[in-house]
């Protein structure tokens, strides 16, 4: 009994506080894309930059600690070319869906603070567009394409998880409204392609994002 009230003593104050925000937010994505090419040496992989948009709720326990859930539409964008033949060139566009946990530690004053978000995340590889320029070494000439690519489910990994973790500013413009800017990166964890026999073709997504927001408080 004494324990109990011990710990409903503790968690008042924290409960006095608590408080639920939810909101939108938009930005850019920087993909860097970490390939094992085997014995394909001449292929050169480049980064390349995309969008991101999603929602977020957030529920905030005190003033300092809160946990933040998100559904976020994120690309994940490469460039491939060949060194051996120029006119091979292709860029690649990835929509990812993304849900990631983390937890929110806050800091500063009452309008203006500091954030730092930390956690994990799964997602989904929702579809694959590529476009550029290829070389026919039959016929000898160089083509332009612009085309979906289609999965296979025996090569493609479209399930997708990792950290993440982001420091970003908040201002809290108005009683019920706030505004956000967030620094954050993705690290992921699983390979968006899978082993093959006797190949060990591993490929993963480092994902920099730069986004704002706005928040509305309950």
């Amino acid at each position: 009994m004494k324990r109990t009230i011990i710990f409903l003593a503790l968690m008042l104050p924290s409960l006095a506080f608590a408080q639920w925000r939810v909101g939108a937010n938009v930005g850019m994505s920087y993909n860097h894309p970490t390939i094992d090419k085997q014995y394909m040496t001449d292929l050169v992989y480049k980064d390349r930059s995309g969008v991101n948009f999603g929602l977020m709720g957030q529920y905030d326990f005190n003033d300092w600690l809160g946990v933040r859930a998100e559904l976020d539409w994120t690309q994940k964008n490469y460039r491939q070319t060949r060194v051996v033949y120029d006119q091979q060139d292709y860029k690649y566009t990835n929509n990812y869906l993304l849900m990631p946990v983390m937890a929110s530690f806050g800091f500063g004053g009452e309008k203006l603070r500091g954030f730092c978000n930390v956690g994990v995340y799964g997602g989904y590889w929702l579809n694959s567009h590529r476009k550029g320029t290829d070389f026919n070494n039959v016929s000898d000439y160089t083509y332009d394409f612009d085309e979906d690519v289609d999965f296979d489910n025996d090569r493609d990994q479209r399930w997708d998880c990792g950290f993440v973790g982001g420091l970003g500013l908040e201002y809290h413009f108005a009683r019920h409204w706030g505004a956000q800017v967030e620094a954050r990166y993705y690290y992921s964890t699983t390979s968006f392609r899978k082993e093959q026999p006797h190949l060990k073709d591993k490929r993963y997504h480092s994902t920099l994002g730069l986004q704002a927001g706005v928040m509305y408080y309950f």
